[in-house]
Formats: C-alpha cells, structure tokens, sequence
C-alpha cells in the first residue's frame, strides 16, 4: 500500500513550475495560468524564456474564454530552484534526453516543496526511467503528465511511474479540467501512452501498406478523413457495430498471415468477450460496450405524464398518477414504463450503466421533490436524492464525460449537480431568498443542459407566467459555485434576456446551437427556439422561431438524424425538422408530457 497522500497545503494560492520555455512548454504554462494559477515559467536559455513568456501573455485570454477564470501571472526563472521553491506541482518539460529528465528529478527530490506533485511531459519515457536518483519517499508524488499541442487539442494523458500514489489522479483530474483540458488517465504503466500507441499502430500499418504498394498516401489520407473525420467512426464502437466475433475471425487471419501472436487480439476477445456471448451491438449482452438498451428494445420515445390532466390529478394528496411513457418513434404504440410519479418533469437515460433518470417536482412549497432512476425496462426503481433535500426539481441531463447529474429546482430558485448515485449533491447556482422563502418568481430555474465542448452550463429563469421577462444563463462548468452568488451574476452570467417563459434546453455541439421551449404568450410563445453558438458558446446573433403552434411547451430532445421531439401540456408529442416542419406524433386529452428524450 502506498503511504496516505494529501492534497498540497494551500494550492489555489501557489504557483505552478514548468521546467522548459519550448514551444510545448510555453503552452503548458498558458493552460495553467488561464486556470488562474501563477505560472514560473524556467528555461536556461534567456531568449526560450522570453519568447515562452510573450507568448503566455498575449495567449492567456484567449485559453482562458474557455475556463471561464481571472488569469494568473506568468514569470521567467533561469534557476531551477527559485521556479520551484513554492510551487505545488512541477511540469518537466526539458529536452527528451533521458540522463537530463533523471538530472532534474533528481534535482526536485531535494528543492521543490515536500508536498509538491512533480510530473513529466515525456512522452518517450515513462517516469519510472527517471527515478534512478530519486528517494523512494519522493516517488509517490511523481507521475508522467503528458500534453499534445495546446490550444489545438486540448488532450491530456496521466499516468503512474509505479509508486505513484493511487489518490493523485482524482485530484488532478479535477485540476486539469480547470484549465478547460480533457485528462485521461492510464489504468497501468505503459511504454507509450493511450493515444501513442494506438497512434503506433495506424502509423506502423499505413508505412506497411505504402511500402507494399498496396496504396498512395492521397488515398489513404482520404480514406481516413471520409471514415474517421467526417464519419465520426471510432475504433471500439467499430468493432461492436461489426461483432466482435467478426473481428477475432479477421484478426485470425492476420495471425496465420504474419506469424503474429494471437494472445492480445484474437485470444483477448475469445476469452473475455465471446466465450461470455458478447459479441457487439447485435448482442443483448453488448462487446466492448455494455448494451445500449434493454433486451427487444429498438430506438423509442421516452415521455413524461405529469399527472396533471388525469382525472385523479395529484395537487396535494391521494397517490401519485404521474407516469413515464415508452413510444414507438411514430407514436403509435405505447406502454407505461415506470408509474405513481409525484408531478415527473426531467428525464435522461445513461446508457453505460443502462438507466434512466427522471426528476419528481412533488407538492410545491412542500420541500418534497425528488430525483429517481430505474433500469430501461422500469425495473428496480431507486429514490437516490430524497425529499426533504430539493424543493422543485425541473429538467434534468447528464454530463456523460464528468459523469454528473444535473438538474435545475424552480421553487428553491438553484441549480445541482450530483453524482449518478445522488452522492455529492451540491449547488453550483443559488439565488437570493428572502427570510419568508424562495425570492421573487424572477429567480424560479427552470431549465439545464450541458456542454463539454465549450466547458459550460446553461439554464433557464423563465419568470412569471407570460411576464415576456424570461432569461438564460451560462458559467463554466468548472466554476466555483460561490462565483454564481455574488452580485455581478446577472450582468455576467445572463446570455439572453427579454423572452417570454423559456423552459427547457437543449444544446447540438455538432451544429454549434442552443435549442429551448417558451411557453409564453402568443404569438412569441407556445414555440421552439434557436439561437447560433460562437466559439466561447455564447449567442452569436439573435435568436430565430424554428416552429410555432404548441400547446404550453415543454419537453425537447435533438435526435441523432436533427429532427427535434417536442412536447407540451396540452397532452402532444410532435416532431419537427430544422425548417420548422411539424408533425404530430401522439395525442390525447388526459395527458400533460413535460420532459421528453429520443433514445
């Protein structure tokens, strides 16, 4: 076991040290101080650390549009010990010369901070190359932390030297989404990282096509920018999408052919995948991926009955007729898929554990909301945020990549986040309330969706009922949730405003919009919304009507081909195409349907 580790004492007020002003170490540095660290830029070469320091400068807004944080301060150091001495990490971003990285680290033992994190960008050497002077107490705290060419990609790779202590990789996850960079850690010491090694392989079989004559690299350029580019295809899906015993049949061939070992490849799939009747998508058991969707399950329409129409609508007492509905994608079949919901109003299904989550508004006033989640086929139903925690929770999404709910609550006038199971619950907005309760209906939340593509959180206030005073807000999803309490809020958080009653959201990465529903007053409400993203995933224009003639708005859900799925009050569920093109799917008096997903 490796000893207990810590976090470094005070580290929002301590620098980072980068050892290397190059062209890759500059742009490390303008990640860390765009996370609004102090960057001690090192180099010996006078004219490297002038150049890396202009270039943080000048650069340092521009990676921090996309943290949403003050910039820290960039100095230039020629001694390795005056960059080091407060620091709590150290980047080593030094030649790739192997006697010159144990040098350094042997160096760092003994003048950075006893609790400092070292870490190399090596991307040839794995850490533990590096050691051979380094005290075994040091060890723990050292781990490779390799960057690809910032701002461009924004991929980061962690991985262990051997010792390295098990609790680092959490935290500085954490500390790398800060600077707007995606962290992956290795599961286990290797000798190239993730992305090297898969990179190896394409570059080792396109030279053997090229030296064999079997292609040019025009066309192999070509071909890989139709499938992989522009076809989005990636490697473990491809294979569950041809079987995984398809691929281990092909593989085999290959095998024979060249004299390969199977132990990693065929022998690999057939032990742990095959033998276990995982074959890929076509198996109810999944691949490399867990099963998308329940046994028999096809593409369908999960929708929300909030109760309200039914003939025993629940207001304050009596049991609960809300209900989850599963469609056909045409709407002519349906089944209830969960019942007895207490007035349901958000939904969103992850599909790597297989289950869906929905939101329960409960009595208003009450403090009674909840939030629940039940396997695809409605089975094994959870309470994971209890009432007596939230008051009025709305719409509801998940960050697939942080592995996060998050849902808005009207009445309590916030916004959460929280782990799949319920766990860490915390407020990320919270708006004034007064002594006697929730503040005025201007601060009612509504609304919530997510985007890892610009790093940011959207929701909607929608104010009161046809008041035309409606609002949409956006922070950084790495923001401090005291950032979003203090008074500057409205002017720096609000992107739009003067609409009359938005509801929910949804954002398409792909087309770079913001899609909402408004309820409002005719003939600007009862209507789906559209507005273009800039690069910062702020409005880039004013926003336009796609389509009209709703029945109090509620519920949308952007489906793979662009369409878009509507619901509303008035008991319809509609689809529509981006001109604005509308059908209606299902109708029915009785039903109210708030939030809606297209899985």
């Amino acid at each position: 076991m490796h000893p207990t580790w810590s976090p470094p004492n005070d580290y929002q007020n301590r620098p980072v040290a980068v050892l290397g002003a190059g062209v890759l170490g500059r742009r490390i540095g303008c990640i860390w101080a765009s996370a609004g660290y102090n960057v001690h830029l090192r180099d010996p070469s006078p004219e490297q650390l002038t150049a890396g320091i202009t270039y943080i400068d000048q650069e340092v807004s521009a990676y921090a549009s996309k943290t949403g944080r003050s910039p820290g301060k960039a100095q230039p150091f020629t001694s390795l010990e005056d960059a080091v001495e407060t620091a709590w990490l150290v980047i080593e971003a030094v030649p790739e010369k192997l006697p010159l990285k144990i040098s350094t680290f042997a160096e760092l033992s003994v003048c950075a901070p006893a609790d400092c994190i070292l870490a190399s960008n090596s991307s040839s050497y794995k850490s533990s190359e590096m050691l051979h002077k380094v005290p075994e107490e040091v060890k723990p705290r050292i781990l490779n932390m390799h960057y690809y060419m910032p701002p461009k990609c924004m991929i980061v790779e962690l991985m262990t030297d051997g010792f390295t202590s098990e609790d680092i990789f959490p935290f500085m996850v954490e500390r790398c989404r800060e600077g707007a960079t995606s962290p992956y850690v290795a599961r286990k010491e290797s000798t190239g990282f993730i992305f090297n090694r898969l990179w190896a392989a394409v570059k080792r079989e396109v030279l053997t096509i090229l030296s064999e004559g079997v292609s040019v690299p025009e066309e192999i350029d070509a071909m890989w920018e139709t499938m992989f580019i522009e076809g989005r295809s990636m490697p473990c899906k491809m294979m569950d999408q041809v079987g995984l015993d398809t691929v281990a049949f092909i593989e085999q061939h290959y095998v024979h052919e060249r004299g390969l070992s199977s132990e990693k490849t065929v022998d690999y799939l057939t032990k742990d995948y095959i033998d276990q009747g995982k074959l890929g998508n076509k198996s109810t058991k999944g691949g490399l991926y867990p099963p998308t969707q329940p046994e028999t399950n096809e593409h369908r329409i999960l929708a929300l009955d909030v109760g309200l129409a039914a003939p025993t609508a629940t207001t304050s007492a009596g049991t609960p007729v809300g209900q989850i509905l599963s469609f056909t994608p045409d709407g002519k079949q349906h089944s209830v898929l969960v019942d007895q919901q207490l007035l349901p109003d958000g939904i969103a299904v992850d599909h790597a554990t297989n289950r869906v989550f929905w939101t329960n508004m409960g009595i208003p006033g009450r403090l009674d909301g909840s939030v629940c989640s039940a396997s695809l086929d409605g089975s094994d139903i959870r309470t994971i945020v209890k009432p007596g925690t939230i008051n009025t929770p709305k719409q509801l999404t998940i960050d697939r990549e942080g592995r996060k709910l998050y849902f808005s609550d009207r009445e309590g006038c916030a916004v959460y986040r929280c782990s799949l199971d319920g766990s860490e619950l915390e407020s990320i907005v919270s708006r004034p309330q007064g002594t006697d309760g929730p503040s005025d209906v201007q601060d009612w939340c509504v609304g919530i969706a997510v985007s890892r593509q610009y790093n940011r959180f959207y929701w909607t206030q929608k104010g009161a009922p046809k008041s035309g005073k409606g609002r949409i807000f956006s922070a950084p999803i790495d923001a401090p949730p005291g950032v979003l309490e203090k008074e500057s809020y409205d002017s720096e958080l609000c992107i739009l405003s003067g609409l009359p009653e938005p509801i929910d959201l949804e954002v398409d990465e792909e087309r770079r919009e913001l899609y909402w529903t408004d309820r409002g007053e005719l003939p600007l409400g009862n209507a789906l919304y559209r507005v273009k993203l800039n690069d910062e995933g702020r409005p880039a224009g004013k926003p336009d009507i796609v389509t009209r003639g709703l029945h109090e708005a509620i519920g949308l859900s952007i489906e793979k081909s662009g369409d878009i799925v509507l619901t509303d009050l008035g008991g319809g569920i509609y689809r529509c195409d981006r001109n604005g093109k509308k059908e209606v799917l299902y109708s029915e008096d009785g039903r109210a349907f708030t939030g809606v997903l297209s899985i």
